[in-house]
């Protein structure tokens, strides 16, 4: 099962006891936000692309909408989501439950700008019912991202 192949990389920084797993359905934005009772804005969503045949994943704000024209001109290419019926074999883990931890070692990670403003923010855990908080510092220490990146539109205040 996919979260507990994120517990298991949590486990490196001995923070796998901080994974929430949810009595309700964290799977989309707006049920993360009401099950755990925050802003939909602070829920750190991993959208899931294609590039050259490559699965990469971005994770931005839950306000944030991918910006076409940031992506292409960062990516070289249109933004294509991945199938869901390609997300979990490429990824790693079901859709509702992607996340920046534990995915397959061949998937390149980026952070988008958009987290920055937030205290803290919710990632998945790898289950439409799970989620940990962190600090933006710790996002970027428990996940093997390339880089920051600015491919969003429609957070900024």
């Amino acid at each position: 099962m996919a979260i507990e192949k994120v517990r298991q990389h949590l486990a490196q920084w001995h923070v796998e006891h901080k994974i929430q797993e949810l009595e309700e359905s964290s799977a989309t934005v707006e049920l993360a936000a009401q099950a755990l009772g925050c802003e939909p804005e602070r829920i750190a969503k991993t959208l899931s692309f294609l590039v050259d045949d490559k699965a990469i994943l971005i994770v931005a704000a839950g306000d944030a909408k991918i910006d076409n024209t940031k992506y292409k001109a960062l990516f070289g290419t249109k933004a294509k989501m991945l199938a869901k019926e390609d997300v979990e074999e490429k990824i790693g883990h079901e859709v509702g439950g992607v996340c920046p931890f534990g995915v397959n070692e061949d998937v390149s990670i980026y952070l988008d700008e958009s987290l920055k403003r937030f205290t803290t923010i919710f990632p998945a855990c790898g289950s439409s019912n799970s989620a940990i908080e962190v600090t933006v510092s710790e996002l970027e220490t428990y996940t093997p991202y390339q880089e920051w990146v600015d491919v969003c539109k429609g957070w900024q205040q």
